[in-house]
């Protein structure tokens, strides 16, 4: 992304002032949700990782809305979220087959 590194321009024209403002505020409000969604899908995968069922099924059930609500607000597609769902407990399921 060379150009995020670029300085830039102020807009002139008062719609485009008001949608510059605008976008600060969505992107640090969009860039929360994103750092939760992650967080949740780690926390969840370190759980099952390290083994503990009970743990990993707890932050799963606590985490599926927080994955849903990302998705249903278009930060990222339905899909995606389904996947990321579905592995997760795919790895939880594993957990209580292998113990």
């Amino acid at each position: 992304m060379a150009t995020s590194s670029k300085a830039k321009k102020t807009v002139r024209l008062a719609s485009g002032r008001k949608r510059a403002r605008q976008d600060v505020k969505l992107n640090a409000h969009n860039s929360a949700l994103r750092s939760q969604f992650r967080t949740v899908v780690k926390n969840v995968n370190k759980a099952a990782a390290a083994g503990d069922k009970t743990k990993a099924a707890e932050l799963f059930k606590a985490g599926q809305s927080v994955v849903d609500s990302v998705a249903d607000k278009g930060l990222f597609h339905k899909n995606k979220a389904a996947r990321l769902k579905s592995r997760m407990a795919a790895k939880i399921k594993a957990l209580a087959l292998g113990a």
